[in-house]
């Protein structure tokens, strides 16, 4: 497996497991207590943007067509059967939560930022796998 891919991939592993601990917190703490919005939000983005990095790492070794736009990313991916066009898709919707994190963080809705942290942590482990899963059957070489 391409080395950069793996550091990539472990990396992503590490912010879903601080996102698990930060998981099990009320809907009242996480309104309450900045610090764990805080880092819920920072591990989100982090966990967010690993996903960008490891598209974009898949995309520039297969030497594909690059994205335009980081929500296209995952898209480019199913295109290519890396990963699945459902998956594609809800990748690319967490994208776009990513650019409000960032962008537009003053107008965020902390009870929707709690429920995606319920729920939606599924889909970057589902990412991991299916990444794993098609370098097993495509390997990449470091290059240099």
């Amino acid at each position: 497996m391409d080395l950069l891919l793996a550091e990539k991939i472990s990396r992503l592993g590490e912010y879903l497991e601080y996102l698990e601990e930060l998981k099990n917190c009320s809907l009242e703490d996480y309104l309450s207590d900045y610090k764990i919005r805080g880092a819920s939000e920072r591990f989100m983005q982090l966990a967010i943007e690993s996903i960008i990095d490891i598209g974009n790492e898949v995309i520039s070794v297969l030497k594909l067509k690059r994205a335009e736009r980081y929500r296209d990313i995952p898209l480019i991916l199913a295109k290519n059967r890396i990963i699945t066009e459902d998956l594609a898709e809800e990748i690319s919707q967490m994208i776009g939560f990513r650019n409000i994190l960032v962008h537009d963080y003053a107008s965020i809705d902390i009870r929707l930022e709690h429920r995606f942290l319920q729920t939606r942590l599924v889909d970057f482990y589902e990412f991991r796998e299916q990444i794993i899963e098609w370098l097993k059957t495509r390997p990449l070489k470091e290059e240099g």
